[in-house]
């Protein structure tokens, strides 16, 4: 079993890589919880959401100390770093955390998220890319099973980004250390 929290601000993407972890375990026949918390903002304010992917039942969607985290903003990093299991797997985003890690037993991955979605010509997919890395990482699910559910959670009018949010998920994958 794997509990994975991702966390940022409303608009960058948290819960869609959420979603998309949880629809891909589902594809290939793994237990799945899904579980969003956000204020009533919906762009700018912290949002989070846990995941769990099993190959067998799930007892509970609450995430209390996680394997992995996927983490896009400061804040967000200062309240769940604390939270990981020792030899957890921890991605962010370096491109808006300005501070050194307090914790020396975690797999650290940083990632130029937004850096790198400005190089490919959109800011909103640096959270494909940050979920690149952690594919690559962690290895819960397969980024086949990432791409096939890109059309089923993401809404109809941003299907013709897919192919851009692929090269976004590849370019992520590249980051590992």
């Amino acid at each position: 079993m794997t509990e994975i929290i991702i966390a940022g601000f409303g608009g960058q993407g948290v819960l869609v890589m959420g979603q998309l972890l949880a629809y891909a375990g589902m594809l290939e026949s793994k237990e799945v919880t899904w579980y969003p918390s956000y204020g009533p903002e919906q762009r700018g304010g912290t949002c989070n959401c846990s995941v769990v992917i099993s190959e067998r039942e799930i007892g509970s969607p609450i995430v209390v100390e996680p394997d992995a985290a996927i983490i896009m903003n400061r804040p967000s990093l200062d309240r769940f770093e604390p939270m990981l299991k020792p030899g957890g797997i921890l991605v962010y985003n370096s491109t808006l955390i300005d501070r050194e890690l307090e914790r020396t037993d975690l797999r650290v991955i940083p990632v130029p998220a937004n850096e790198v979605a400005d190089e490919l010509g959109n800011t909103r997919i640096a959270n494909m890319v940050a979920l690149g890395a952690f594919l690559e990482a962690a290895k819960v699910v397969s980024p086949k099973s990432i791409v096939e559910s890109l059309s089923h959670v993401l809404s109809e009018r941003h299907h013709g980004l897919i192919p851009l949010n692929v090269q976004a998920l590849e370019r992520g994958r590249a980051y590992q250390y």
